[in-house]
C-alpha cells in the first residue's frame, strides 16, 4: 500500500513505452512516445556548456537561487513579453528544469485539499505534481471544434469554488497542442479575479506556434500581473532537455516562499547547465523560429497522411492526439498494436485526465522524427489497426 500522497498518482506511461522501444533497439521503430527532439540546441549554448565543464565556479552549489546571468536573462525576456518590469534579484529563481519549478511553486502556494484548475487532457506530470503537493486537480475539458481544440469556458466557470487556489495554464499545452484564444484567456482571467486564485503559467512552449497569432502571456491581462507566477525552461524552445534549467518569475510577495521551497527541495540547479542556458537566452538567433518551422512540417505531414482518421490538429507544441476509441480501440490496445505490428512507439493518455476525455487518446510526438522517416505512417497504422 503506497503512502497517501502517492495513492492517486499513476505512472505517466511514457517510461514503459520508451523502455520497450529501447529494449527492441530497432532502427525501424518510429519513436513517437517521448517528448524529445533531434533538433540541436543553439550553438552558443553548446559552446558555453563545453567551457563550463572546465570552470570550477560551475562545479558548485552556489549561488543557491541560480547564477545572476540566467536570472537577468529570464527576467529580461519576460519583461519584454509582458511589459512588466521584473527585478531579477527579488522576482526570479532558477529551478532544476521547468517541472521542478512547477512543483516548488505549488508547494509554496497551496494547502492540502486546495483545488487547482487545469485542462483535460493535461500532461500527467503536471497532474501528479498537483497531487504530490496535496492539491486536487479540477479538470476542465477541451472540446474539438473544426478539427482543433477549444477550452470549454462554460465548464471553466462552473469548476470554480471556495477551495480554488490555483489555475494552472499552458499554451501551447501538452499533449493537446491547444493555443488559447482571446475569449479563453478572458474567461481564465475572470476566474482568477473572481476567486483570488494564483495563475501558475507553464511557459515551456509559448513560442512553438503553428498559427498566425503572436505569443501571448497572461500576465498582460488586466489585474493579473500580481497574481501570475511564470515557470519557463530551456528544454523545449531551446531544445536543451538534458540541461535541466528553468526559472520561476513572479510577484515579490510570493518569491521568498518559493525560494524557501527551492532550497529545501532540489537545493540548487545543474551548475554546468546554467552557463549554456544563459547563452541560449542571450543568443542573437536562438533557432526557435527555424526549429518551429521544421516541427510544423512534421505535424503537417502527419495531418495529411492521417486525414481519414480522428486526429485532432495541434496549433502548437510537439505532439498531437488521435481518438482511438472512435476507431473501436482503447488507447492501450492501439498503442500495443502500433508497437507490435506498425513499428510505432506511442503513449496512451491513460492518467492524463479523466477517462472519458483524455482516456480516449493516443499521443504522437512529432518533434524527434524527421519528415523522411514519418512518411508512410498511414500505411504503418493500416497494417497495425486494420483501418
Amino acid at each position: 500500500m503506497p503512502v497517501s500522497r502517492l495513492r492517486d498518482i499513476p505512472g505517466i506511461g511514457v517510461d514503459s513505452i520508451g523502455d520497450a522501444a529501447d529494449a527492441l533497439a530497432s532502427s525501424e521503430m518510429l519513436r513517437l512516445e517521448n517528448l524529445d527532439t533531434n533538433i540541436r540546441p543553439p550553438r552558443e549554448a553548446l559552446e558555453a556548456t563545453r567551457t563550463a565543464i572546465d570552470d570550477d565556479d560551475a562545479n558548485s552549489y552556489l549561488p543557491f537561487l541560480g547564477i545572476d546571468r540566467v536570472r537577468k536573462a529570464a527576467t529580461r525576456r519576460l519583461s519584454r513579453e509582458t511589459g512588466i518590469d521584473y527585478d531579477w534579484r527579488s522576482q526570479c529563481i532558477v529551478s532544476a528544469g521547468g517541472l521542478s519549478g512547477i512543483l516548488n511553486a505549488l508547494l509554496a502556494i497551496i494547502e492540502p485539499g486546495d483545488e487547482v484548475v487545469i485542462t483535460d487532457p493535461a500532461y500527467a506530470g503536471l497532474l501528479n505534481r498537483i497531487r504530490l503537493a496535496g492539491g486536487v486537480p479540477k479538470l476542465v475539458p477541451l472540446v474539438v471544434v473544426d478539427g482543433g481544440w477549444r477550452l470549454d469556458v462554460d465548464e471553466l466557470a462552473r469548476v470554480a469554488g471556495a477551495r480554488t487556489r490555483v489555475v494552472l495554464t499552458m499554451s501551447p499545452s501538452m499533449p493537446s497542442g491547444i493555443v488559447h484564444i482571446a475569449e479563453e484567456w478572458a474567461a481564465i482571467a475572470d476566474l482568477v479575479r473572481r476567486t483570488g486564485a494564483w495563475l501558475l503559467h507553464d511557459a515551456a512552449m509559448e513560442r512553438i506556434l503553428y498559427t498566425d497569432a503572436a505569443p501571448f502571456h497572461p500576465a498582460r491581462l488586466d489585474g493579473l500581473a500580481d497574481r501570475t507566477i511564470t515557470v519557463g525552461s530551456v528544454s523545449k524552445e531551446y531544445r536543451m532537455i538534458g540541461w535541466r534549467v528553468g526559472w520561476i518569475v513572479g510577484p515579490r510577495g510570493v518569491m521568498n516562499d518559493i525560494g524557501l521551497v527551492s532550497l529545501t527541495n532540489v537545493v540548487c540547479q545543474v551548475g554546468i547547465g546554467m552557463p549554456g542556458a544563459a547563452a541560449a537566452l542571450d543568443a542573437e538567433d536562438d533557432g526557435v523560429a527555424a526549429a518551429t518551422a521544421e516541427w510544423r512540417s512534421r505535424r503537417d505531414l502527419i495531418l495529411r497522411e492521417l486525414d481519414d482518421l480522428p486526429v485532432i490538429r495541434p496549433d502548437g507544441g510537439w505532439s498531437l492526439l488521435i481518438d482511438t476509441v472512435a476507431l473501436g480501440m482503447p488507447p492501450a490496445e492501439a498503442s500495443r498494436r502500433a508497437f507490435d505490428h506498425g513499428g510505432i512507439a506511442a503513449t496512451p493518455m491513460t492518467g492524463w485526465g479523466d477517462e472519458a476525455c483524455a482516456g480516449r487518446y493516443l499521443r504522437f510526438v512529432f518533434a524527434n522524427e524527421p519528415v523522411d522517416r514519418l512518411r508512410g505512417i498511414r500505411e504503418r497504422l493500416r497494417r497495425a489497426w486494420k483501418v
